[in-house]
């Protein structure tokens, strides 16, 4: 699902707007709510880690909307800033802590899917998040911006500080070397 994008002057009386009247906050909200939600869950495998994530994004931006400067950056910009902080202090504090949820231990019993096509579908998934795990930071970063985002390499360029055109070519690399390895995996079971 793509959504269509806000235009800047409608962001920026949004969040002024939001910075005196919270409730002006849910048009922000609601427009923007898929793709932070899709970029969060490119960097995190589990949903409801995603979902606490999206929440705290949120959360951070209502709290600190009157200090957005549309002189600075971009709306779009300044929120997502806010979901990678939110994401990366989330990576950095699981690396003191791994644990599994009783919730997703619970999710997992009630699908109902072929034994056969679960198989499949969950060795797929390893093997992509796998290949995934083993791109550096940077490249997982620009992949969930671009795929799970739906952002533009020039948005993604205004974000990270890099040229349009290193994104691009950073994008380009990292789903060569992703397909690469799927590859070579599989020759390598055949």
């Amino acid at each position: 699902m793509v959504t269509a994008i806000m235009e800047p002057p409608k962001e920026i009386a949004l969040a002024r707007r939001a910075a005196s009247d919270p409730a002006a906050f849910a048009s922000i909200y609601d427009h923007y709510f898929p793709r932070v939600y899709n970029y969060i869950r490119y960097r995190v495998r589990r949903a409801d880690v995603t979902d606490d994530l999206t929440a705290l994004t949120f959360e951070r931006t209502l709290s600190r909307i009157d200090t957005f400067d549309p002189e600075r950056s971009a709306f779009p910009t300044w929120l997502f800033a806010i979901a990678r902080h939110a994401v990366n202090d989330h990576m950095r504090a699981r690396r003191r802590q791994r644990w599994v949820s009783l919730d997703w231990l619970r999710g997992r019993l009630g699908e109902a899917v072929p034994a056969d096509e679960a198989l499949i579908r969950k060795e797929r998934k390893h093997r992509l998040l796998v290949a995934v795990d083993r791109l550096g930071q940077r490249e997982r970063d620009i992949l969930a911006l671009k795929f799970g985002a739906g952002h533009t390499n020039r948005q993604i360029s205004r974000l990270t500080g890099l040229t349009e055109s290193n994104v691009g070519v950073i994008l380009h690399r990292a789903v060569r070397k992703l397909r690469n390895d799927l590859i070579d995996e599989e020759r390598d079971d055949a």
